[in-house]
């Protein structure tokens, strides 16, 4: 008998790595779910059941001030004087409570404010009573009741006089809920304080004097000053008279801003070709580009190159002309500048421009003294010259720059902010204004200057800096803010020396942004070092005249270093190289 065996193969599945990773994960969001639940639902059982026990204390202690004796009814060494305290603890279930109380008379205009209308204007008394709890479900809860006296002999028991609080807008409107504190000016403790929907509240004072502080979230402050504060407050502390009405108002309103810019008053353009095409030529013979290099064709004497016309937008005052050449023996090449004028382009005069008829040969060519309004519209041109066919002169580039009116920020500047309002005058009589602050720009030349009155405010530059405020944008000054604006302000900035640079690659013209310039002159100890902007340009004022080092250096460039000398205001056009 032959026995077969049946081999039966079993697969066992199991769970992946991933698929455990996930699990776990979906289980640990639900747990945490459940459990962030818990703890909540604890701390509001812990809340509410807080909460009950403040609401009883309060309800306690309300009852117990509704069975003393009407003078009673007061805080210790305050004004209705009593016997309670303004603050106290009570521990229950572990938990500590603060009880703070305070009492006010009240005085209701119904049957008049002050003598001779009413003798007697406490009328009756207003209790609150604040429990609160600190913890995790910290919280708090207030209850208040009214007490009235039982005949007129209690309602004249305390005398004192009435402080009258009103609170305006800029527009003369009633200030909805604004927080008015009245404070004892010798020891700064805070007496009083009411937050009336009205605008307006009546004070029940003891007679003396008082500082009144009146404020609100977002709005401005105002508030009033005693002698020894300010020798000649405009509004000084009030003082209270016994039976005397005192009536004193105050103004409020929406805070506002200035976003201020601190600038150049002008900024810094350029012409330049690397002569990688002919896109900037307007005439070109006997010459030929090579590699960016503009040289002489074969068995050629003499070439001629021309630029395309050179016509600023905003040109406030032309800078220089300058150019990158090789000029061997035997060779040369002689430059010269032309205007557009009567239809047709013509040197310009040596008059304007001395050596012009006879050509330069050496760079820079300064023609800042040209009057822009005549030399609008530029040309220059390159005359070439070799005795020797074999050997040419070569020209590599040229640029002209000037000065447009296009401004740039200026970092780091000191100004001042002063508004017209004042709050008194010192002993010698000076005004002493509500604001007058000092501030200064960051490094992208800005300043958000927040929580201002409004007022007509006026900026100015410290008359030690050697910087000149030439003008505001708005203009003129002072510049009006109105209440909840946020308004901007440029204020541009001058000197008597500085330096404009402007950085760009010296094969594409286009300005290079985040390089590094440092100008530097040991014996002016000066030493400073900026970035440059979008435009490729950065501004050092304010600047004592002299020589300085200029070193430039932009990763992936070769760096450039050169002596610039400042007098008035310069300006530089630097161009980088790109490394291999």
């Amino acid at each position: 008998m032959t026995f077969r065996c049946l081999d039966i193969k079993t697969k066992n599945k199991g769970f992946t790595l991933i698929e455990v990773l996930i699990g776990s994960f979906l289980t640990l969001v639900i747990f945490l779910a459940l459990f962030l639940s818990y703890q909540f639902s604890l701390k509001l059982v812990g809340f509410n059941k807080n909460k009950v026990t403040a609401t009883a204390i309060a309800e306690g202690e309300l009852e117990r001030i509704r069975n003393l004796p009407y003078n009673s009814i007061g805080i210790k060494g305050g004004f209705p004087d009593g016997v309670l305290d303004s603050s106290k603890t009570e521990v229950l279930n572990g938990v500590v409570y603060t009880i703070q109380e305070r009492v006010d008379y009240v005085i209701d205009p119904a049957d008049g404010i002050a003598s001779p209308e009413d003798d007697c204007p406490n009328d009756y008394k207003r209790v609150e009573v604040k429990v609160s709890w600190s913890g995790i479900t910290k919280g708090e809860t207030v209850l208040a009741t009214d007490i009235a006296p039982e005949n007129l002999a209690q309602e004249c028991s305390d005398t004192g006089g009435i402080l009258y609080v009103s609170v305006f807008d800029a527009s003369g409107k009633m200030v909805s809920s604004p927080f008015i504190q009245v404070i004892n000016p010798q020891t700064g403790e805070v007496i009083k304080t009411a937050t009336p929907d009205s605008g307006k509240h009546y004070f029940s004072l003891a007679p003396g004097t008082y500082k009144i502080v009146v404020f609100k979230d977002g709005y401005t402050s105002e508030e009033t000053y005693g002698i020894d504060e300010i020798a000649n407050p405009e509004k000084p502390n009030p003082i209270i008279l016994t039976g005397k009405l005192t009536e004193i108002s105050f103004s409020i309103d929406k805070v506002s801003s200035f976003f201020v810019k601190t600038l150049s008053s002008q900024g810094l353009d350029n012409f330049s070709d690397s002569f990688s095409d002919q896109e900037k030529i307007s005439a070109i013979s006997n010459l030929i580009l090579e590699n960016g290099t503009v040289v002489l064709e074969d068995s050629s004497n003499s070439g001629l190159l021309i630029s395309i016309p050179i016509e600023p937008e905003g040109l406030v005052k032309w800078q220089e002309f300058s150019f990158d050449d090789s000029q061997p023996t035997n060779t040369q090449i002689t430059y010269q500048v032309l205007y557009y004028t009567d239809d047709q382009w013509k040197l310009i005069p040596d008059i304007d421009l001395p050596g012009n008829s006879f050509g330069f040969n050496s760079s820079p060519i300064d023609i800042s003294n040209l009057d822009v309004s005549v030399y609008s519209k530029l040309k220059v041109k390159a005359s070439f010259y070799t005795s020797d066919e074999g050997v040419s002169p070569k020209l590599y580039d040229w640029q002209v720059s000037w000065v447009n009116n296009q401004s740039m920020p200026i970092g780091d500047i000191s100004f001042n902010l002063k508004g017209e309002k004042i709050i008194g005058t010192d002993t010698s009589d000076q005004p002493i204004y509500k604001f007058n602050q000092d501030f200064i720009s960051d490094s992208d030349g800005e300043v958000n200057i927040t929580n201002l009155e409004w007022d007509n405010y006026t900026f100015s530059l410290n008359p030690d800096s050697d910087l000149d405020l030439e003008s505001t944008d708005p203009s003129p000054q002072p510049i009006s803010l109105s209440p909840d604006t946020n308004l901007s302000v440029s204020l541009y900035i001058s000197s008597q020396n500085s330096l404009l640079i402007k950085v760009e690659d010296a094969d594409s013209g286009e300005p290079i942004f985040g390089a590094n310039v440092r100008l530097y002159n040991s014996d002016l100890d000066y030493d400073k070092t900026q970035e440059t902007d979008e435009k490729g340009q950065t501004y050092f004022i304010p600047l004592k005249e002299g020589n300085y080092s200029l070193d430039v250096q932009m990763v992936g460039y070769e760096s450039k270093n050169q002596t610039v000398s400042v007098s008035g205001d310069k300006s530089a056009v630097i161009l980088l190289t790109r490394t291999e």
